[in-house]
């Protein structure tokens, strides 16, 4: 038995930059078509392309990796992955983990849920053969480009194997009803007519979605669907205004048995033997629904032949096997009027009728034989239009009439708006198909077999891309990870288990390993050498975020105080105590799981093990059976042996002509007031002990005495910025609860003695340099939050010129914009992580602050830069002042040091993030905050073993907010493999592009953008190049073949190549580019997912009686209905967008107005109005504001208003303004790379 878990799909061979109209094809109206890749083969079809079918899309999809397909009677099951202790149930095992086989992954797909789509008029008679196979040159390169998707998994027994099929009914799949319509159908469709017995029933068309709603003859018509093992053939891709009607669909199992033919077979879809050409097609009795038309002919058993893959009928048709070459224009459609059949309960689809038992095959089918349609899974002509084709007009078919074929003979009668297009089949499934704009006929240049003559075209038709439901969805692996995996706790204690994805909600156990909130690999599954990881090019890291918050539900890590002596640890590469130390010789020593390393036992730790050799307080003891924990540090572990002082907050205000006027200072000073009663605490219940200072300042500095014993504050200026230092020692930093008085009385101040200035100059080196100062007077670690609003060009240390050149954008000299002007900065930054001086930066600015210079010191010293463009108070001051009490209440460590230790085998060799390094294995933070990341690569040194894993320990030494040394650990193990098809198993994409991010955004500093995303792009089709190559099993080069769980890799590393810091657009500022650059430097990979791939709810579609969202679209423009509103988020804004035809109730609840006209774009914040659909928006917006680190500003963008341009820039999956690819040309363009890499 294999398991599935690629996704494969036929991509035609034209590059996809290919001139947008092809040539003229001789017969049709003087427009020949070019022939698509593929020899000519004798007599027989050419090697590489199954002939065209139809537009349809069926993108398939085996159970991905790490789960069973469905049970095989007898076949022993996949190995699953090993719990530490084999003592328990669920308990943690000290010492190494057992030897376990790679946890999997469940599968992304589960149940099947058919919905009702309307099928086009006509359909031809049954009795078609196939005439004579064609022989030009020209007929056949035209029949050559027919994208296909399938799925299957790498064989074990190495390519071109596969085992048996096991005749057996589909593991887990209930089978779920259509819902009922709720939505009318969007302005652009025609009127549908609704379903009726009388239409034949085709399969399911839609694996990821039903059609957008602006081209949806029924929006809710589809459910979410999934399916075990590969999925059905697709929806049709988004209809443009001349839409067809659709008929219900009949289910489609994943995939059955059928017979191979006698007689030479090949597995590399090479040329045919000329043999297969002579069949030809025998009528199909018309007493059965539905044929399987390109199969073998039958034989009164179904034979299976080892290592060949059989052509799958759907378990619904009766009688599958046909003998002939695969179907060219053509297919069997299901017969008119039959009755859905009915279901047995727990069958992906219909039973067979009258075909004896049910069956699907167990284990992927390998490459095709007899079609050389598409290897792995199911045949599949049906697979959509060609890729490359998106650039070539298809005109009518020749020996194609434009109206009804056969009307009389197919029992319905042609419906309305089907004039002029003949239907299509999809030959493999034998379903009849609409036709779409663009696919008038079977496949251009093809002999039209047992068809009436042509009739004149009635109009070109318009070039048609490839259907992008066809193509892997973001929302679809979303929606099936969260039904797969967000209803169990996630349990730590398995080694190397990929955990649910950041989108999923779910629990977490830590029953050894840290969890996935903590940390989150790229790969969980490490490859046992340097060459396999070189091989593959999957990068190995660890995204940490090592005091990440976590939900209510679960335990904080636990604080353990080993006493004067301190945590215990290894004697030779110092890791700490943890659940992967082996104890020895009756407890009196220990083994070091990282270094092997044996150690004494402190007499005062010393305990008895078990008959397993655990110690009998394992179980008390979080360090030895949990993989996250906290020991209070001894002296030795703090700055100069002495405890640290408590930390202090330093407020530093730019009180120049700008801020003033904008209003900031006055917003800053009165929000202070409260604000201080809200300082980190450990305990809620007692007060903060962090100390405050303040300071304003222009070109000069203004320090503040706020002693309590002072009736009033009394200011001090320092005019000499060149030479900083702190006027007074005393006074200066002190308790809010003593001196709130006079505290008070300073912040009601200050906007009145700055109020009338025209100062426009400031300085800002020398600002950092007085916080700096004041900390090491006070002899303390601390936070510096600085509010400031223009370009330093007062004479001072750090002053700055103005460098904006949008010249240099997309030359070589672009990198220099990044970096800093000067080296001050630098020095400075340096400065502050050795006193522990962390500063947080919040912009104001009108201009250019030059964003890369100013950054340096926050993003060097674990801070943060918050940016407000063109502040107003009115419209901005609700994010600013969300943003400043988030980040000033937050939980925060100070003069923090991290190192990670791993076992022998892997080390730690590069680091990303907000911190600074003075040598090669400390990463400094002055402070870490609970939003930080630190991103860490992992590189061979040795070779790892399957048995031990790899281990990984991250420690974090920090002084915590009340002022207590501490040491956070976190451990991680993950298992090792020598099988590529293993390290692909077990990856996680959102972690991979996280990590990408961050390696391109600091590359833009020391190399040109499109070398950046030059070499991105290489590096991915590296990584899937060697997966076709080494994991799946031969196929012909069309396909592309994606691993299960890489397949939305490239649709997410197009959305980061084109984001502003590596593609930027015109109106894109170069601060704005350095914002977001070291912004994503310390991301999670929870809000690099938003970032990247935002988040885009339907509101229309809004159940407020149910908790649960509306399922979230896919980003692209013909996703949006006309008649809809849609929130869309993406961790920095919240867009409200709304379509021109929505319904007046709709705009009444959410606006209080029921007309568009009348809706104000520049709110930004809805009416909060008495019913339920505002409040049950009003807590979405709210929900999805608290899980992002920064707060969303709200902005409602009307249709086909200016605002629209800035909202359809996070319309990821379309082609952008600057020159961005959309997700179905980077397909294509990612396929052309990696065939090229290949040959």
């Amino acid at each position: 038995m294999r398991v599935r878990d690629e996704l494969r799909m036929n991509v035609n061979q034209q590059p996809h930059m290919a001139s947008p109209y092809g040539q003229p094809q001789p017969g049709y109206q003087g427009y020949p078509q070019p022939g698509h890749g593929g020899g000519h083969v004798p007599s027989g079809y050419p090697a590489q392309y199954a002939p065209y079918n139809g537009p349809g899309s069926a993108y398939q999809q085996g159970p991905p990796q790490g789960m069973r397909g469905p049970p095989t009677s007898g076949a022993p099951p996949v190995s699953g992955a090993q719990n530490y202790s084999q003592f328990g149930q669920g308990e943690t095992q000290n010492g190494p983990p057992p030897v376990g086989a790679p946890p999997q992954r469940p599968p992304v797909s589960q149940t099947y849920t058919p919905g009702a789509v309307n099928l086009p008029g006509p359909q031809p008679p049954y009795g078609q053969q196939f005439g004579a196979p064609p022989v030009s040159m020209q007929q056949m390169t035209n029949q050559m480009a027919s994208m296909q998707v399938g799925s299957t998994a790498p064989s074990p027994a190495g390519p071109g194997y596969a085992p048996p099929s096991v005749s057996q009914a589909a593991m887990s799949a209930p089978y779920t009803p259509a819902a009922p319509p709720t939505f009318p159908p969007a302005s652009t469709a025609p009127s549908q007519p609704p379903p009726t017995e009388a239409v034949a029933q085709a399969p399911l068309q839609s694996y990821y979605r039903t059609l957008p709603p602006a081209q949806q003859p029924f929006p809710n018509a589809v459910p979410l669907f999934s399916s075990t093992g590969p999925t059905q053939p697709q929806a049709p891709p988004p209809v443009s205004p001349q839409s067809f009607p659709q008929a219900p669909p009949v289910s489609q199992p994943p995939f059955s048995t059928a017979q191979v033919p006698p007689g030479p077979t090949q597995l590399y879809g090479g040329p045919l033997p000329s043999t297969q050409s002579s069949f030809s097609r025998p009528p199909l009795p018309t007493s059965q629904p539905s044929a399987f038309p390109a199969g073998p002919p039958p034989t009164s058993t179904p034979s299976q032949l080892p290592g060949v893959m059989q052509p799958q009928p759907p378990v619904s048709q009766p009688s599958p096997y046909h003998s002939g070459p695969p179907p060219t224009s053509t297919g069997f459609p299901p017969q008119v009027g039959a009755p859905p059949r009915p279901r047995l309960a727990g069958m992906q689809g219909p039973p067979m009728a009258s075909q004896g038992p049910p069956m699907t095959s167990q284990g992927p089918p390998m490459a095709s034989q007899g079609p050389p349609m598409t290897s792995q899974g199911p045949p599949m002509a049906s697979q959509g239009p060609p890729m490359a084709q998106a650039n070539h007009i298809h005109p009518t078919q020749p020996g194609m009439p434009p109206g009804p074929i056969n009307a009389s003979l197919s029992g319905s009668p042609p419906q309305p708006g089907m004039q002029g297009y003949p239907p299509q089949q999809n030959g493999a499934f034998g379903q009849v198909r609409g036709p779409q704009p663009g696919y008038t006929g079977p496949y251009p240049g093809q002999p039209n077999y047992g068809a009436p003559p042509a009739a004149p075209a009635l109009a070109p038709a318009a070039p048609k891309r490839l259907d992008p439901d066809s193509i892997p969805s973001p929302i679809q692996v979303i929606e099936d990870d969260k039904a797969n995996k967000g209803s169990e706790p996630f349990t730590t204690g398995v080694r190397g288990q990929a955990p649910p994805l950041v989108t999923t909600k779910f629990q977490v156990k830590d029953q050894g390993n840290a969890s996935p909130r903590y940390i989150r690999c790229t790969a969980y599954n490490m490859p046992c050498n340097s060459d396999m990881a070189k091989q593959s090019q999957v990068p190995l890291a660890a995204v940490i975020k090592p005091l990440a918050p976590l939900p209510l539900d679960e335990t904080p890590p636990y604080l353990l105080d080993h006493g004067e002596s301190g945590p215990i640890r290894c004697n030779r590469c110092k890791a700490y105590m943890c659940p992967y130390m082996q104890f020895i010789e009756g407890g009196r020593r220990f083994q070091c799981g990282f270094c092997s390393c044996v150690t004494e036992v402190p007499p005062h730790y010393f305990q008895h093990l078990d008959h397993t050799g655990k110690r009998v307080d394992c179980y008390d003891r979080p360090e030895l059976s949990m993989g996250s924990y906290e020991f209070t540090a001894t002296v030795d572990y703090c700055k100069n042996n002495k405890f640290p002082q408590p930390p202090a907050f330093i407020f530093l205000i730019d009180v120049s002509y700008n801020a003033v006027k904008n209003g900031m200072v006055g917003i800053v000073c009165q929000e202070l007031k409260t604000l201080l009663d809200y300082l980190p605490r450990e305990n809620p219940d007692v007060e903060s002990n962090i100390r405050v200072g303040f300071i304003t300042y222009n070109k000069v500095l203004h320090f503040y005495n706020v002693k309590a014993s002072l009736a009033q504050p009394q200011m001090m200026v320092v005019s000499d910025v060149a030479d900083m230092f702190v006027p007074l020692l005393d006074g200066f930093l002190v308790s809010v609860s003593e001196s709130r008085v006079v505290i008070e009385s300073l912040l009601d101040q200050i906007p009145e003695m700055f109020a009338d200035t025209r100062e426009t100059e400031t300085v800002f080196g020398p600002v950092i340099q007085a916080g700096l100062e004041a900390l090491k007077a006070a002899d303390c670690a601390g936070k510096l939050f600085v509010f400031h609003s223009s370009l330093p060009i007062a004479e001072a240390p750090g002053k700055l010129k103005n460098r904006e050149d949008k010249k240099l954008v997309g030359t070589d000299k672009e990198k220099s914009l990044f970096q800093p002007q000067v080296s001050f900065y630098n020095t400075l930054a340096k400065e502050c992580v050795a006193q522990g001086c962390c500063v947080d930066l919040f912009l104001f600015p009108n201009q250019y602050v030059d964003v890369a210079t100013l950054g340096v010191v926050p993003t060097s010293t674990g801070g943060s830069i918050y940016k407000y463009t063109y502040f107003q108070a009115p419209s901005d001051q609700e994010r600013f002042l969300n943003d400043l009490r988030r980040d000033v209440q937050k939980q925060v460590g100070f003069d923090a040091v991290m190192r990670v230790r791993t076992s022998t085998g892997i080390r730690a060799t590069d680091f990303f993030g907000s911190f600074y390094m003075s040598n090669t294995t400390d990463v400094e933070l002055a402070g870490l905050d609970c939003d930080k990341t630190v991103t860490v690569e992992f590189r061979h040194d040795d070779k790892l073993s399957e048995e031990t894993g790899a281990l990984m320990q991250c420690a974090v030494l920090y002084t915590s907010c009340s002022g207590q040394r501490r040491l956070r650990i976190h451990n991680m193990a993950v298992n090792c493999c020598s099988q590529l098809a293993d390290l692909y198993r077990n990856c996680e994409t959102d972690t991979i592009i996280n990590f990408f991010a961050k390696y391109a955004y600091r590359s833009v500093l020391s190399s040109p953008t499109k070398n950046v995303r030059d070499s991105l792009m290489n590096q991915c089709a590296q990584i899937l190049a060697c997966y076709r190559k080494n994991c799946a099993s031969p196929s012909s080069a069309g396909q592309l073949i994606l691993p299960e769980c890489m397949k939305l890799l490239p649709v997410y590393l197009n959305c980061m190549l084109k984001s502003d810091v590596l593609q930027p657009g015109a109106d894109v500022s170069l601060d704005n580019r350095a914002y977001l650059r070291q912004l994503v430097s310390t991301m999670d990979v929870a809000e690099s997912h938003v970032f990247f791939y935002p988040r885009l709810l339907p509101l229309q579609k809004l159940d407020v009686e149910s908790m649960t969202l509306p399922v979230a679209v896919r980003d692209s423009e013909e996703r949006l209905s006309r008649g809809g509103v849609y929130l869309l988020e993406n961790g920095l804004n919240i867009f409200l967008w709304v379509g021109v035809n929505a319904q007046q109730e709709l705009l009444q609840n959410i606006f209080g107005t029921p007309a568009f006209s009348q809706i104000d774009p520049s709110m930004t914040s809805l009416p909060a109005l008495d019913n339920p659909f505002s409040k049950r928006l009003m807590e979405i917006i709210k929900s999805v504001r608290a899980q992002r680190s920064r707060y969303m500003k709200l902005m409602v963008v009307k249709q086909e208003d200016k605002l629209e341009l800035i909202f359809k820039h996070f319309l990821v999956e379309d082609k952008s303004n600057n020159g961005g690819a959309s997700y179905v040309d980077f397909l294509c363009h990612m396929h052309k790379e990696i065939r090229q890499l290949l040959s």
